[in-house]
């Protein structure tokens, strides 16, 4: 800030921005119908899975192509939990983050002994086993016929439970603030850049990198149980490899390491095909695409926002908001702060 402070209108103008940004999240959807808030529920939950994501690629530099599974063994968990044992719906979304930790920790191990490439390659076999394994347990998906998962009472309506997924979003925005202003955080991004030279100022790598890794899998488990109980029934189909894609895309797009980056690719990967729609519902023709279903529209325009990323802005999302981010909090603006310096995507660990 070079030791400049804005002035009274520059603090009233920040002022109405963040003003006008709350009442876009928090205003609108009570504007729309149900199907919209619905989807925009699911927007915010799949800004917990790319937060959840990001503690893998962004704080550790670890590639999980499996993600999928977590998510959905996150959803059957508390869909079972809801449905057949009759819990509450806490207490569905509590024994998701449990077993989301718990299936975290143990490929967590097992990134302790290889890393880059290797590892994806083992998280890809992880997701592939959860899916033709774990995902035909009549009892815990209810096989093809799928699973219930009923809204919890008191958001029973879509605009409550909208507004439940917000909370959640800021817990997960709040610990993941916490975990990185913390000893074992600051410790962690050392790990990341060099482990053996974190390793001689006395960083314990393993129990740097497991607590990442049970981190993200608590994230993706909550992440899992909303999106069950959103759409009020979880199938198996829908945790697929193709949804696995669409989260590295959305967090690498986003920007590692920056959280508001991930929360706004995430937010746009998950709309993509709404919007989609919605333009194609106004009369908007375009060639070749009009007969792409919205369901396809993420994994179509992924790759090309993913390639543009990589070629021309690495830090992604993130890079292009740092200068209204440092405005926002006092300082100037100015387009000389969107250098990749700080994130980037080519430094995952190979």
């Amino acid at each position: 800030m070079n030791g400049r402070r804005p002035s009274p209108a520059g603090w009233v103008a920040r002022g109405a921005v963040m003003a006008a940004l709350a009442a876009v999240v928090l205003v609108v959807p009570t504007l729309r119908g149900s199907v919209d808030v619905h989807q925009y529920t699911q927007a915010v939950i799949y800004a917990i899975i790319g937060l959840s994501l990001n503690v893998l690629l962004g704080y550790t530099g670890q590639i999980s192509l499996g993600h999928q599974a977590f998510v959905g063994i996150g959803a059957f968990t508390s869909a079972y939990m809801v449905t057949r044992q009759g819990q509450p719906f806490i207490a569905g979304v509590g024994m998701a983050m449990i077993v989301g930790g718990l299936q975290a920790l143990v490929l967590g191990a097992v990134s302790l002994r290889v890393t880059g490439l290797y590892f994806a390659l083992v998280t890809l076999a992880y997701g592939t086993m959860a899916e033709e394994s774990l995902f035909n347990i009549q009892s815990l998906t209810g096989g093809s016929a799928g699973q219930p998962a009923p809204k919890p009472m008191w958001f029973t309506t879509d605009l409550r439970y909208y507004y439940l997924c917000l909370a959640f979003l800021a817990a997960v925005i709040w610990v993941d603030w916490r975990l990185m202003k913390t000893k074992g955080g600051r410790a962690l991004l050392a790990v990341r850049e060099n482990p053996r030279v974190a390793a001689t100022y006395g960083a314990d790598v393993k129990v740097c990198t497991l607590m990442a890794f049970v981190v993200a899998g608590v994230f993706a488990g909550i992440g899992g149980a909303l999106l069950a109980h959103n759409d009020t029934f979880v199938v198996r189909d829908l945790f697929n490899f193709q949804l696995a894609l669409v989260f590295v895309i959305m967090t690498v797009i986003g920007g590692l390491r920056n959280r508001t980056g991930v929360v706004i690719g995430s937010a746009f990967f998950a709309l993509a095909g709404y919007f989609f729609d919605k333009l194609f519902g106004h009369g908007l023709s375009i060639p070749g695409l009009k007969v792409l279903p919205k369901e396809y529209v993420p994994i179509v325009i992924g790759p090309l926002l993913l390639l543009f990323t990589l070629t021309r802005h690495p830090g992604g999302v993130g890079q292009q908001i740092r200068p209204v981010q440092r405005w926002l909090r006092g300082g100037r603006f100015s387009f000389k702060d969107t250098r990749d310096t700080e994130v980037r995507v080519s430094d995952v660990r190979a």
